[in-house]
């Protein structure tokens, strides 16, 4: 472990700075930060892709910039009627995502575990709730503590 920390240190990290340790112990495993970074816009600019495709026409506005120098690993969306039951929805199928008033679904794309397939999957169950109404039943509706 001293030896860890003696090597972190010279590297430039400051004792103390937990975010910045964690980074540096994943960041050669998985072929460093500029790997990971790629990885991250690859998946949002694919889920924004299938947005795109997918969902045209059901209400949906993208409110995540696509200059990738300007975005995270986050996409947001917004809908026209409110995003929770949308949300509510999504969860109940295994989609995990959070809601922002007053009508933003946020997607998460966390590049270290995220697949690619994890992004079509998402967008298949964000079409079907859209396309079917299925977030217009009630028990999506009920608002919750936590989204």
């Amino acid at each position: 472990q001293e030896a860890v920390e003696r090597s972190l240190f010279e590297q430039g990290v400051t004792p103390g700075e937990q975010e910045t340790v964690e980074i540096a112990r994943v960041r050669e495993p998985f072929g460093g930060l500029p790997t990971l970074r790629a990885k991250s816009l690859a998946l949002t600019d694919l889920f924004l892709q299938l947005v795109d495709a997918r969902c045209a026409g059901c209400g949906l506005t993208s409110v995540t910039p696509r200059d990738h120098a300007t975005r995270g690993s986050q996409v947001s969306l917004a809908h026209e009627t409110g995003g929770y039951p949308m949300m509510q929805a999504l969860i109940a199928r295994g989609v995990i995502g959070d809601f922002r008033a007053p009508d933003i679904l946020r997607f998460g794309f966390t590049p270290l575990y995220t697949r690619y397939v994890d992004v079509w999957d998402a967008m298949v169950h964000l079409a079907q709730v859209l396309q079917n109404g299925e977030w217009r039943e009630a028990r999506f509706n009920q608002r919750a503590a936590v989204t």
